[in-house]
């Protein structure tokens, strides 16, 4: 194809989001039923989703109806894309490009952006997960989905993980300024670096999740550098816990009575969510902020997902056409260590 017109795809991956009250229940469905998330034989993990989404029903109904009754992800993504699209676009205009959505457990799904791909029928195709740091139950889900329900034509290249792409680095650390900014000079700080959390046997298992966040941390805090004040430290903990199983730690909810105990505010960053959704905009903005104001602290600031931040959508672009110089699955920058078994690009280089 060297000189000629390519057609190319990108597909970006997220979870996806309820749209409206009718889809909360399905939505859970989907999640629970996903054999990443729960492992178990479908004959046992089919009803147990069932009875999970049932149980959680009303409960998540109530969650989504403080930010309008559906989950605000899909308008978040399509913002994303169409900056996307615009800055991929000038850098490949000799190509003609397409961006496609495929949500994992809600609508678009993948297998409705299998067939408009297909229908496209693309030279190239760039699988782009909107998850930075790469997860067996994240990307790796999305991946085998994609896979399954995808037909058409194309070469395929998958991203598995950009967790210190400089634009990435970049937008976050624009966030936690901007944020501390608007507040003023509001004392002893303590940037909180909020990130999914996931069961420990998954990371004993060597999925890199926790080893990327971590990573991304250090390379949000090497970027603050010069701007970071002589009474500010960090930590990193994660949310969003279910399910009586241990999870990797501290929580999120730990860290905010450690600040408290120990006379900081908080300055709370979602690292790994690149997007606003419930996590963000419930669980960070109302659940936690209210445990902020009864433990006492000075403050409690929360530092706004990066969205379509410039710098975060330039990185994508640079990712993305990396990616077609090279077959296969590979990260856009750091790697994984060797102890991080199911690395798909350590295991496919193996």
């Amino acid at each position: 194809m060297s000189g000629a017109r390519r057609k190319i795809a990108v597909v970006l991956f997220n979870l996806g989001g309820p749209d409206g009250p009718d889809a909360v229940k399905p939505f859970l469905f989907n999640l629970f039923n996903d054999p990443a998330i729960i492992s178990l034989p479908g004959i046992v993990r089919t009803p147990l989703a069932k009875l999970i989404s049932s149980r959680r029903e009303e409960s998540a109904k109530a969650n989504y109806a403080i930010m309008g009754g559906g989950s605000p992800l899909l308008p978040e993504t399509e913002k994303q894309v169409k900056a996307f699209e615009a800055v991929l676009g000038a850098r490949l205009d000799g190509d003609e490009v397409r961006c496609f959505i495929a949500m994992r457990y809600w609508k678009p799904f993948t297998e409705d952006a299998a067939r408009d791909v297909a229908a496209f029928g693309p030279d190239e195709i760039v699988l782009l997960p909107l998850y930075p740091q790469y997860s067996t139950t994240t990307t790796d889900s999305s991946a085998k989905a994609w896979a399954k329900a995808y037909k058409g034509s194309g070469v395929v290249r998958t991203v598995c993980c950009y967790f210190d792409e400089p634009g990435l680095v970049e937008a976050h650390a624009r966030s936690i300024l901007k944020t501390h900014a608007a507040m003023g000079a509001p004392g002893p700080l303590r940037v909180l670096f909020s990130a999914h959390g996931l069961p420990e046997k998954v990371i004993a298992g060597g999925d890199p999740y926790q080893w990327q966040v971590e990573k991304t941390c250090e390379a949000v805090i090497a970027q603050l550098g010069p701007n970071w004040a002589p009474d500010w430290d960090w930590r990193v903990c994660y949310q969003s816990r279910v399910g009586p199983m241990k999870w990797i730690g501290p929580s999120t909810i730990e860290a905010i009575e450690d600040a408290g105990r120990d006379g900081r505010g908080v300055l709370v960053a979602p690292i790994a969510f690149v997007s606003e959704h419930i996590e963000t905009l419930v669980e960070l903005d109302h659940e936690y902020a209210e445990l902020a104001r009864g433990l006492g602290l000075a403050f409690y600031l929360r530092a706004p997902a990066i969205g379509a931040d410039l710098a975060f959508i330039e990185g994508l672009v640079e990712t993305t056409v990396a990616a077609l110089d090279r077959p296969g699955v590979a990260p856009a920058c750091g790697t994984c260590p060797p102890g991080q078994r199911q690395c798909p690009w350590r295991r496919n280089a193996a």
